[in-house]
Order: C-alpha cells, then structure tokens, then sequence
C-alpha cells in the first residue's frame, strides 16, 4: 500500500481515483456479447458459459434434483447461519415497508400513493473466485418483501457444472425456484432481452466485475431498470489513536480479497496508525488462502495521513466510498458528517463483515463514487410508488381558479377546458 501524507486538496481527485479498465475495449466486448445473446438465446448462453467458465451445458436451468442435492450436502451449521441471517435481514427490511397514507391536501382533494413490488425481476449472484450466496438474501428477502411476482436468478456454475450448493440453498429457502446457469455479461443480456429459457424481467439486480457492472448499464442505457452501478468492492476507514490496528488491518484485507479490482483505503491523523496498520496488513496477509489477490489490491491502495478530523471527513465524503469504518473517539458525532457513503460502521467492534452477512443492513451497495447520488438496495428498489387521487366536485370546484389560471397562461386550452367542463355540467 502507498503511504501518502498531508496531500494538498488539489491533488485529491486524482489521488482517490479507482483503478478502472479502457472503458472503450471493454464496452466493445460488452457491447458485442450482448448483441450476441439477443441474436441467439440459449446458444450464446451455452457458448460463452463454454468460453469463460469452461464447462458445457445441456440444460442451463437448475433441476428440482439439483436443489435437492444441494441441500442433503450442505452443512447443518452453515443452514443454521443462513437462516440468522436471514431473520435480521427480515427484520431491518420488513421495517421499510411504508403504510399507505391519505393526505387530503384540501377540502375534498385526497391524495395517496401506493408502494407495488415490480412484478419481474433478475438477480445476478456472482460465482467467481467465490459464491456469493450472501447475496441472495440481500436481494430475494426484500423482493419477497416488496411483492415480487416472478423472480430469477442467474449465477455461473462451477467447473463441473454444478451452481454452488450453498448459493442452491439459499436460493430456494428465499422462495427462488428459477435460478440458470450462466454468469457474466451473459446473465445480464439473458435476463435484459429473455432466451428461451431465461424470461425477460423488467429491474436488473446485484453486483458484478467491471464486465458486469459495464453490461448492466449498457442494457440500462436500452430501457431495462437497474438497480445501481455496483462495480468491485471498496472499503475506506477513518481511524485515530484509538482504534485498534489489527482490526483496522483486518477489515481492510476483508475487502481487498475481493479481486485485484479492489480497493481500499485508510485516512487517519496519526502517523503511529498507519504504521501499525501497515504492519498489520502484512502480517495477516501472509496468513489468507486469498493472498495473491489480496495483494493485488492493495496496489491499489493507501494508507493517507491528513492533518485533522475535519480534513479526514472532507477526503471521505469526497472518495464516496462504498464501505465507511469509523474507528475513531466520538464516532456518532462524526459520522452525523457523512453526507456521501454506502453504508457507515460504527465503532472498533462493527466490522464490515457485519453487513456483508447478517447484522441486517444490506450489501448491494453503490461503488465507484456513485454514492454521491446511490442509496443500497432496500425494499424501495423492488417497488414502483403510484400515486392516486379522488377530487368531488367541491373540491375541484375550489381548485378550478388555479388549474385554469395555470393552464392558460402555459397555452394548453384542452388543459383548462378538462376543467371548464366538469363545472359547468350539472
């Protein structure tokens, strides 16, 4: 990790940059498979699943015997975690679900607006250097929520063509009986344009590599909803001199296992910190099965020392980070100062982890600076809100002058006349 101290504000935008690929080589790849999978369907599923994963498909949807061997091979303490989890992430979310309420802006003018679950929607759950089955509660659970009529779920198999048996599990203990075989920028056009297996949806879910990511707004930009440009994981931590450095170390590694795409970052006031910290990192470094991409990672990454709590918080709110640690004296106070992040951990014993599994909070969370403008997924993001109202004819009596008046001074007659009409019957 690079150890950078006092930058001046100048050199920040440069300085927190993400590593990115050539963004105009990677939509042309992108581009061209999904093209490719609108063309033809299932073959093209069948042809890069061949390609990239290396294994060859008859059937690309997951058998009922398939889920049931799933769950005859998976480890009773394993089920027992998923389903903690899953009670927290129900309860955190359940408590989003808003009651419809009348607002009655004046005599006789009712308003309301109704949440309704998006009937069909797609889950991407990233197989990989790891299967993410964590992710299947973080986005089923709420659709349930929400009322989704019909979801699907897409996620690469391993090289023997079986989907992990805990990403089966957890997929069918969360309701999901329509889960494929194909990962990548392939899921997504399958799910963007519908194959002959895969149905078309209308929301696109979960996270992804820089291909994925790529995909999902590629396929965003032709009229198909996304949940966020979710991209390679980030962590970033505010720590003081008294935060604990192994912990800090830890959970930076806990990010930049990810993938060589990572990144993750440490800004503190105390030159003793990023020393014990980089100590730290190289030490448990050594020690993870991950180590080779951990490492890659954190040549991504650095270690910044700034001059002040308040310096800190300015660099933090601008890198918009994903992940927020706060390791720091007085960490509620300070965090009332983060206005750009995805989800912020308090205190030495709330480590990232936490949100990633089972504390409640969900983890499909914005990447790359976009939680500037991004919230994570929430029952909100399976919903479309309807508004809905009910005039008598008392009440649109009363507010015929302003309709009329407004209509006509923007020029639409028919506008004013949809009024003029209903006053004038009996």
């Amino acid at each position: 990790m690079q150890i950078i101290r006092f930058p001046e504000k100048n050199t920040w935008n440069t300085l927190l940059q993400r590593p990115a690929f050539d963004t105009r080589q990677l939509e042309a790849t992108v581009s061209a498979i999904l093209a490719d999978v609108k063309a033809t369907g299932d073959a093209a599923l069948r042809k890069y699943t061949q390609q990239f994963d290396k294994v060859t498909l008859t059937d690309i949807r997951v058998t009922a015997a398939e889920f049931e061997a799933a769950d005859a091979s998976l480890d009773e303490s394993l089920k027992s975690a998923i389903r903690q989890a899953a009670l927290n992430i129900e309860a955190f979310h359940r408590a989003q679900i808003e009651p419809v309420t009348m607002i009655e802006t004046m005599p006789g003018v009712q308003c309301w607006r109704k949440p309704v679950g998006i009937e069909k929607v797609g889950l991407y759950i990233p197989g990989g250097t790891a299967p993410l089955f964590s992710t299947i509660l973080m986005l089923a659970i709420p659709a349930r929520l929400a009322g989704c009529s019909e979801i699907v779920l897409c996620t690469p198999p391993g090289k023997d063509g079986i989907v992990h048996p805990a990403v089966l599990w957890a997929a069918h203990f969360t309701g999901i009986t329509q889960v494929f075989k194909t990962g990548g920028v392939q899921a997504i056009g399958a799910m963007a344009y519908g194959t002959e297996s895969i149905p078309k949806v209308y929301k696109i879910f979960g996270p992804g590599n820089q291909y994925v990511t790529c995909a999902k707004q590629l396929v965003n930009s032709a009229g198909i909803a996304i949940d966020m440009p979710a991209g390679p994981s980030e962590v970033a931590v505010f720590a003081d001199e008294t935060c604990v450095p192994a912990f800090v170390a830890a959970d930076l590694l806990s990010q930049a296992e990810h993938g060589a795409d990572s990144q993750v970052l440490l800004v503190t006031t105390s030159e003793k910190v990023i020393l014990e910290v980089e100590k730290e990192v190289a030490l448990q470094l050594a020690l993870l099965p991950r180590k080779d991409l951990a490492a890659k990672a954190l040549d991504n990454s650095k270690l910044i020392l700034v001059k002040d709590r308040d310096e800190a918080m300015d660099m933090l709110n601008d890198y918009a980070p994903e992940h927020l640690i706060m390791a720091c004296e007085n960490d509620e106070a300070l965090a009332t100062r983060v206005i750009n992040a995805g989800s912020v951990f308090l205190g030495n014993y709330s480590p990232e982890s936490a949100g990633d599994y089972a504390s409640g909070t969900n983890h499909t969370l914005p990447t790359n600076g976009y939680a500037t403008a991004y919230s994570g997924v929430s029952v909100d993001s399976f919903v479309k809100k309807i508004t809905f109202q009910r005039l008598s004819r008392e009440g649109l009596t009363a507010l015929a002058p302003a309709i009329e008046a407004m209509a006509a001074a923007e020029g639409l007659d028919a506008h004013k006349n949809a009024v003029s009409i209903r006053l004038k019957s009996n």
